[in-house]
């Protein structure tokens, strides 16, 4: 009975975070991040080149980001003709911007980012255990077959393939766990991993990492009783995300009074640019940072990136 109850309770939770990561709809860039009519036209007419850039930077202005391209430019989708939010990257399987991409698997036909990325690895953690308690549970049948000690039926044979299936599955569902398990603690993406995010300053591979907890909640959420069922509780909107910036930004204003300039080198928690409120208390416990005035950003545009070209990522 025990047996029987614990393998229906792996197999429901298996069942339900595999539906969720099957068949919640990748999130798209909010409208906020569309270009405009004008925008557009001004993009088709102006040639490439630092003209394009100055109308991506006036239509980006307003917009939380601060990553860019490898030159320094502007993220910009050409196919989806909006600005890329930070951690957003274009699927060319899906054809459209995908918030947080991790990768699209083909294991559950589907785009895995933001909003699914805790199912998936629910996913990964329940199948897991549901292989790994068949294993367990068919172990000592499994050897009696080699004894043998089970009687002769076609039946015997059902139990080896089955041991040994759960056995294989146990070992490739553990490596691709973990190795998850470590992406949520160094709060990357299997994307940034390969290419780390490129900030004005510079590039920075753990640009987005809070520390362990804080990386945690932000995918799982505050409220523990969530945690380990397959309902969405990560937190912010996917479009703009906290950073950890080990250099501080140069188009970001002076620090606040009292810090002096040797404390540049050691790591600080800030916004490059204002939060949304869903997210913005992760940084609570740390210095707050302010933008520069409009008319002080405006004349620094171009001269710390003198020679600008947009390039389109996928």
């Amino acid at each position: 009975v025990v047996c029987l109850v614990a393998y229906h309770i792996f197999f429901m939770l298996f069942i339900w975070s595999y539906w969720k990561t099957i068949f919640t709809l990748p999130m798209n860039p909010s409208k906020e991040f569309h270009l405009s009519y004008s925008d557009k036209e001004s993009l088709e007419r102006e040639p490439r080149g630092e003209t394009q850039q100055e109308v991506l930077r006036r239509a980006a202005k307003d917009l939380p980001i601060y990553t860019r391209t490898m030159s320094g430019a502007i993220r910009y989708c050409d196919r989806c003709h909006l600005v890329k939010p930070d951690r957003c990257h274009h699927c060319s399987v899906c054809d459209k911007c995908i918030l947080k991409m991790d990768h699209h698997c083909p294991w559950v036909n589907n785009c895995v980012g933001f909003s699914n990325y805790k199912f998936f690895l629910l996913f990964l953690a329940y199948s897991l255990l549901y292989c790994l308690f068949i294993a367990a549970t068919d172990l000592q049948y499994f050897i009696k077959f080699w004894t043998n000690g089970l009687p002769d039926t076609q039946a015997k044979f059902h139990i080896m393939f089955l041991f040994f299936a759960a056995a294989m599955f146990s070992v490739s569902l553990s490596s691709l766990f973990g190795y998850h398990c470590w992406l949520v603690s160094k709060n990357k993406s299997t994307l940034e991993v390969f290419r780390a995010p490129i900030f004005r300053h510079r590039t920075d591979k753990n640009g987005f990492s809070l520390g362990f907890s804080k990386n945690l909640r932000q995918v799982f959420g505050d409220e523990k009783k969530y945690w380990l069922l397959p309902v969405f509780s990560s937190l912010g909107d996917g479009c703009s995300f906290p950073t950890c910036l080990v250099n501080q930004d140069p188009e970001q204003a002076s620090t606040p009074g009292g810090l002096n300039s040797a404390s540049k080198n050691e790591n600080h928690l800030f916004p490059a640019k204002p939060l949304r409120d869903s997210q913005s208390h992760l940084l609570t416990d740390t210095p707050s940072w302010s933008e520069t005035s409009a008319k002080a950003e405006k004349g620094k545009v171009g001269m710390s990136n003198p020679a600008l070209t947009m390039e389109n990522e996928t």
